[in-house]
């Protein structure tokens, strides 16, 4: 099984690594036939090294030179669009269409020539003062960004492909790009014509770098390093959360898009007048893609009555009735489980699935939990582990007293309703 290189300063090389990893494909639970390197840190130091000295070229580079190059960037990636999308497919299981060639592809591309008319127009280094307001502030690039991407969006969140990387990219700064392990091969083709479209168009050595893990030790300290300007990370949160202790420590800026249980509350009122709409549109949106969306809905209050009742009992037979999606990747799975068993623990009822399997490749049955206001606040925070995938959690408030402490006890999301 042939190992794959790095990309390091304008050059794929073999990694220095004394471990691989392979990515599997979802849907089979085989693994695929490359393998990747996991880096030593010193992969990292010479992409650091690579990457502060393309910042001084790139800085002083015209907009519209960034421009042309993410330009070009897009042209590529159009012409290798369905092997992108075929790979991705491959390592994710995610459908090809409509969900990767229809809808992921072209934000893709979408973004990187939003970012590219930015980049030309320059606008965003216009000074700001607002004297009403007493704000003031200037913008600039600020250094190396090393984008982490997540699992569940290949393309669009890809760390050299998605809205961080663009976003550094525009502002002038090179991007050391670090894959996910789930989708290894995808990111490796984005690299690529990545690397291709910067030497079309003259952008220095090193403008995009690739490397595809590390140990979390040196993904820390790579977060901290005094050479990295920024660094962008959607994921997990207690990977998440451990790499921001690591910059924080540093003065380095970091921003995180992390683990949401994204909370609806429903009232008896709404449930009165269309229960069955109800129920649809929520087990549309917490099934859809087997439920692995950062705005998946894992958490829902409801006030104690009638109307709610029935909203569960509904709710819970369509889940039994719904097919089972197939989840990302081993890790999904295993990760499911566990934190469906950690909100068990804590007191949550399962009145819908609860088992792994049941579906193609790693899956796990669709699994609806219910709670008691009361066992919701006794332990809050275990509560809104989020179970990330076909799950949710309802939580039955005793009246709307009880529902606002609940709502007052809900940490940061990315969505709430």
């Amino acid at each position: 099984m042939p190992t794959q290189p790095v990309q390091i300063n304008d050059t794929w090389h073999a990694a220095d690594a004394k471990e691989t990893f392979c990515a599997q494909n979802p849907a089979t639970k085989e693994p695929l036939t490359n393998a990747y390197p996991v880096s030593r840190w010193s992969d990292c130091d010479r992409a650091l090294d690579a990457a502060a000295a393309a910042f001084e070229q790139l800085r002083a580079l015209p907009g519209e030179r960034i421009a042309l190059f993410l330009e070009k960037y897009v042209q590529r990636l159009e012409v290798r669009k369905d092997e992108i999308v075929q790979l991705a497919h491959l390592e994710t299981a995610l459908p090809i269409s409509p969900r990767l060639a229809d809808g992921e592809f072209p934000r893709t591309t979408g973004q990187l020539l939003q970012a590219a008319a930015t980049a030309r127009s320059g606008n965003w280094r216009r000074p700001t003062i607002d004297t009403a307001n007493n704000i003031r502030s200037y913008l600039a690039p600020i250094g190396p960004v090393a984008v982490f991407g997540p699992n569940n969006f290949p393309l669009a969140f890809g760390s050299a492909s998605g809205g961080d990387f663009a976003a550094a990219i525009a502002a002038g700064n090179p991007v050391i790009a670090k894959a996910n392990t789930s989708h290894p091969g995808t990111t490796q083709l984005f690299a690529e014509e990545a690397q291709a479209a910067a030497q079309e168009t003259d952008m220095p050595p090193a403008t995009v770098q690739l490397l595809y893990r590390t140990s979390h030790a040196d993904g820390a300290r790579l977060v901290a390093d005094p050479r990295i300007g920024a660094t962008g990370y959607t994921g997990s949160r207690s990977a998440g959360l451990k790499l921001k202790s690591a910059a924080d420590a540093a003065g380095k800026p970091i921003y995180l898009e992390l683990s949401s249980v994204n909370p609806v509350v429903i009232l008896p009122g709404v449930l009165q007048d269309r229960l069955g709409e109800i129920a649809d549109e929520f087990c549309g949106s917490c099934l859809m893609g087997a439920g692995q969306f950062c705005t998946n809905p894992g958490l829902v209050i409801l006030l104690k009555g009638h109307e709610s009742d029935s909203f569960i009992s509904t709710t819970a037979q369509k889940f039994k009735q719904a097919p089972v999606g197939t989840l990302l990747s081993e890790g999904v799975e295993k990760s499911l489980a566990a934190n469906l068993k950690t909100l068990r623990s804590s007191g949550a009822d399962c009145v819908a699935g609860g088992t792994t399997g049941g579906g193609a490749g790693f899956s796990h049955a669709n699994t609806l939990l219910v709670a008691t206001g009361s066992e919701f606040l006794s332990q809050a925070e275990t509560m809104q582990t989020e179970a990330f995938g076909n799950a949710s959690l309802f939580v039955v408030a005793d009246d709307v007293a009880q529902a606002a402490q609940i709502i007052d006890a809900l940490e940061g999301n990315l969505t709430g309703c």
